[in-house]
C-alpha cells in the first residue's frame, strides 16, 4: 500500500499481456481467481460481483484499453471505489499493477474496507497468478 485511501500492488507475471487480459476480463476465468460476475471489457457495462459474505457488489466499467487498462467503479452506492488494472509488456511477460482507490477513510465502512482489502488483495493476486499458470 502507498497513499492513504489507495491500495496499489505491482507484480511481474511471466505471461503475455493477452493472456493476463483474458484472465482479468473473461467472466468464467475471473470467477476462478476472485469473484463470479458478468465481467466484460466494454465501457458502460454494468455487472455485479458476488463477494460471498460481503454480498453482491455493483460495478460499472469506466475505462478499457485492450491489453493495457481495465477500470471499473466498484461497490457503487456503498464504498464508491475504483479498481484499475494496468498491464505493461515487459520482456517475455507483463507488469501488472492493481490500484484500488477512493476509500473514504473518515467513514467506518470505508476504513474497514480499506484495511480488509489491503490485507486481502495480495492473496487475490496470488490466486490470479495460479490461474494464469494453469490456463
Amino acid at each position: 500500500m502507498t497513499d492513504p485511501g489507495i491500495i496499489e500492488l505491482t507484480r511481474f507475471l511471466p505471461h503475455t499481456p493477452e493472456h493476463v487480459w483474458t484472465t482479468l476480463t473473461d467472466p468464467v476465468i475471473h470467477a476462478k481467481w476472485w469473484a463470479a460476475g458478468d465481467v466484460r471489457a466494454s465501457v458502460g457495462h454494468r455487472f455485479t460481483l458476488d463477494m460471498g459474505p460481503w454480498g453482491q457488489q455493483p460495478c460499472e466499467v469506466i475505462a478499457v484499453e485492450p491489453e493495457r487498462l481495465f477500470a471499473y467503479a466498484f461497490a457503487t452506492g456503498t464504498l464508491n471505489t475504483t479498481i484499475t488494472w494496468r498491464l505493461a509488456p515487459e520482456g517475455d511477460g507483463t507488469r501488472l499493477t492493481l490500484e484500488h482507490n477512493g476509500f473514504d477513510l473518515d467513514a467506518p465502512l470505508g476504513k474497514t474496507a480499506y484495511q480488509g482489502m489491503g490485507r486481502g488483495w495480495p492473496g487475490v493476486i496470488e490466486r490470479l497468478q495460479d490461474v494464469l499458470a494453469s490456463n
